[in-house]
């Protein structure tokens, strides 16, 4: 009985947690916008000062070293343009999917510093959309099988031992 209880309870704490998804998955495509949008603009930025001096992005990181500063600034350079491109492949796949298709994208919102800022704005509400409906049935059948699991898994030894164990006659008190 109290197996049930808690799954139920893991269902329903489930349900409530991914319910917020699909509108946490919204606040985020808008703050990666921000990001890629601040980004591009250091992109377009480094890439006209390159074209303006004959050089090609690559030629232009080249030519970052000779001091430690410099070393260290070519280094930082080659990350952001990395960050840029992998942050904007998420936010387009992210704005070409529905809320419904993001439930199946928890990867896409895996840059650490956008996540971080989003969750800490984040206020959860209830939703009221056919996607945060559906995350939630989800994420109560999800939390009501992995309590179930974790209870069956836990009692495995015991089960078998009551099965070995003899059982007595109630109305006689004789083991059979």
């Amino acid at each position: 009985m109290i197996a049930k209880i808690l799954a139920l309870a893991g269902g329903i704490s489930g349900a409530v947690a991914l319910s917020q998804y699909p509108e946490f998955s919204q606040q985020y495509i808008q703050r990666l916008g921000g990001q890629v949008d601040a980004l591009t603009l250091v992109v377009a930025d480094f890439d006209r000062s390159a074209t303006a001096n004959g050089l090609t992005r690559d030629a232009a990181l080249d030519q970052l070293q000779g001091t430690a500063f410099l070393a260290a600034r070519k280094t930082d350079t080659a990350r952001m343009f990395a960050r840029h491109e992998r942050l904007a492949a998420d936010l387009a796949f992210l704005r070409l999917a529905s809320p419904m298709e993001r439930i199946a994208m928890p990867h896409r919102l895996g840059d650490a510093e956008t996540f971080a800022a989003t969750w800490g704005d984040y206020q959860p509400a209830l939703p009221l959309t056919v996607a945060g409906a559906v995350a939630g049935v989800l994420g109560f059948f999800g939390g009501f099988a992995g309590i179930k699991l974790v209870f069956s898994i836990l009692g495995w030894p015991f089960r078998r031992l009551r099965a070995k164990s003899p059982v007595r006659d109630a109305a006689h008190g004789r083991v059979h």
